[in-house]
């Protein structure tokens, strides 16, 4: 059973920064890609990155392109997204996934 634990959330002051962990077990492919979302109140979920496992090949949405990234151990099965110079509409919940699973999600707020 694949299972993803997301941490690292908490509170940031606008332009400051975060570094988001996601670490996965289970995972039996050899070829994989994880992606990172996010969901703030009110509103839909958001694909905002992902890399697949050999980590040759990223995306990034619009809305954080420049400003986070993402990076992997993937022999220790970690993901990471560090979120630099965050704005208030960064906070959301953000869940990692593989699309067939999802972690429970680490919440991020950027609030004065």
């Amino acid at each position: 059973e694949v299972q993803l634990v997301e941490s690292g959330g908490g509170l940031v002051q606008p332009g400051g920064s975060l570094r988001l962990s996601c670490t996965a077990s289970g995972i039996t492919s050899a070829d994989y890609a994880i992606g990172w979302f996010r969901q703030a109140p009110g509103k839909a979920r958001e694909g905002i990155s992902c890399v697949n496992n050999n980590g040759r090949h990223s995306w990034y949405a619009n809305s954080v392109k420049g400003r986070f990234i993402v990076s992997g151990d993937f022999a220790e099965n970690t993901l990471v997204l560090d979120l630099k110079s965050l704005i208030a509409e960064d906070t959301a919940v953000y869940y990692c996934t593989t699309w067939s699973n999802w972690g429970q999600g680490t919440q991020v707020t950027v609030s004065s």
